[in-house]
């Protein structure tokens, strides 16, 4: 018994999991705090958690080129884990920025709302981590209760409320899928190491016509394409991402997801690598299906949000074109992507919080027409966002889906790669339709509600940045996603 104890403590190392730890114990912290704060008093908060944020990416920073593993295995903070820890920082931080204000219009101003962001962000940071897919659950159901929260945050709100039950009921159902495919997975190869799986399908001479290895396979999947919103099990998209709070619409469609991508990126690169040609013939029908029905369905749209929610969808299925390819150049691609996505989308969402009126009945094309002369920064950002979300140069969002697209000729798929460039065609339809609006369209309101909120602002500010400079000069970030491929 002694022996045991004496190698469960030798096993566990706190380094590997303590950018996350920092995040929680600030999370903790502030939840104690608002309890000494007056009523709707949240500015304190807020800022605390900026602090927080940017100590948790100063350690994961400091630990670039230095892996470190933990708990038997089940953790490691290398450069892969890191990188998107960045990525769901930098979501976490530009949603917080524009949330202060937000909060206070709608009247709900909680204190309590900063560290379920703060909460959500740690689980997603566990599930870039985790080599064992109990690790990889556990930051799941971390990340997806505090957005279960989050989502029906603005309880007086029927819209608030439905897409936090949707949320919660279609979740819980998918997670469902998901365990049992560990399950499977665990009875097959009698472990839920990454590693070990990989090992024991390796071994296995019929693996590959296995029923059990390609259920487990299939129904883990399953529980990874709910989170990164990619059709068939899309469905939930739309209407939580409409009636969530604008902020954490915008945190869900970055954070989070990107998270999931790096599970599902671990898991399946390395546990399923001898399943690689069923894996991408799989994959290549998913991404198809899911830009699709992204794209084309997102024309039909006209409130703004709902808009951007199909488009999201779209999103996820240009960076499952990289998990087709499954190579050095797809897998860095999707990285890239996520990283440029959090910008692009969670800037779009920031000037639809400036430009909302209480309740937001007004985001629709008819309330955007004439933005661009009476908010002409609001309508400038706007457009840069939605220029990067085509696709089209010198923005962030032509290099990303670059990237990904020239994985996929990498790897022998032209036709999937011709589609993924005719999707974006596509979507050049209702991205330019917000623009007409925005842009010749006569104005129908004045816009004289707008407060140019400084937060809001910055986090804007900092958004544009980034499409820009990761449009303009792609080469330094990509470097760095090639070097956090496992």
């Amino acid at each position: 018994m002694e022996n045991l104890a004496q190698i469960a403590m030798e096993s566990v190392n706190f380094q590997a999991i303590m950018p996350s730890l920092v995040l929680c114990c600030f999370g903790m912290v502030l939840l104690l705090v608002s309890v000494f704060l007056e009523r709707g008093r949240t500015a304190p908060i807020c800022w605390l958690s900026i602090i927080g944020l940017v100590v948790t990416g100063i350690i994961s920073i400091n630990g670039w080129n230095d892996p470190q593993a933990g708990f038997a295995g089940g953790v490691v903070l290398d450069n892969f884990a890191t990188f998107f820890n960045l990525t769901c920082l930098i979501a976490a931080g530009l949603t917080i920025l524009m949330s202060d204000s937000y909060l206070h219009r709608e009247g709900y101003p909680v204190a309590e709302y900063y560290p379920l962001i703060l909460f959500t962000t740690a689980g997603a940071m566990w599930m870039a981590s985790g080599t064992d897919l109990m690790t990889i659950f556990l930051g799941l159901e971390v990340l997806s209760v505090s957005l279960y929260v989050l989502a029906g945050f603005f309880r007086g709100q029927l819209r608030s409320n439905e897409a936090g039950l949707k949320y919660f009921f279609l979740g819980a159902f998918s997670t469902g899928f998901m365990l049992y495919g560990v399950a499977l997975l665990y009875g097959v190869t009698g472990t839920t190491k990454v590693a070990g799986i990989a090992e024991a399908i390796r071994l296995m001479p019929d693996a590959s016509s296995n029923p059990m290895i390609i259920a487990g396979a299939i129904l883990l999947s399953i529980g990874f394409l709910f989170k990164i919103g990619a059709a068939p099990f899309h469905m939930w998209t739309p209407d939580v991402y409409q009636g969530a709070p604008t902020p954490i619409t915008a945190f869900m469609s970055a954070g989070p997801k990107a998270a999931a991508f790096a599970a599902f990126m671990r898991v399946t690169y390395i546990s399923l690598d001898s399943l690689q040609v069923d894996m991408s013939a799989m994959f290549w029908v998913l991404a198809v299906l899911t830009m699709t029905i992204g794209n084309f369905v997102a024309i039909a749209q006209k409130d703004v949000k709902r808009m951007l929610a199909f488009s999201s969808i779209s999103h996820a299925g240009y960076a499952l074109v990289g998990m087709v390819a499954w190579n050095e150049v797809g897998f860095s691609g999707i990285l890239f992507y996520m990283l440029v996505y959090t910008f692009m989308n969670i800037g779009a969402f920031a000037v639809l919080v400036l430009i909302g009126k209480q309740g937001e009945d007004n985001l629709t094309l008819d309330g955007m027409a004439g933005l661009g002369y009476k908010r002409p920064f609001l309508g400038v950002a706007m457009a840069i966002f939605l220029f990067s979300l085509m696709g089209l140069p010198p923005t962030a969002g032509f290099t990303g889906k670059f990237f990904i697209f020239a994985g996929a000729l990498k790897a022998g798929y032209v036709w999937l790669a011709i589609l993924g460039v005719l999707n974006s065609a596509v979507s050049l339809y209702y991205y330019l339709r917000v623009m007409v609006y925005m842009y010749f369209r006569d104005p129908v309101e004045d816009f004289s509600w707008v407060k140019m909120e400084m937060a809001t602002i910055v986090s804007i500010l900092i958004a544009i940045a980034g499409v820009l400079y990761l449009g303009v000069l792609p080469g330094p970030v990509m470097e760095l996603a090639k070097l956090s491929i496992f």
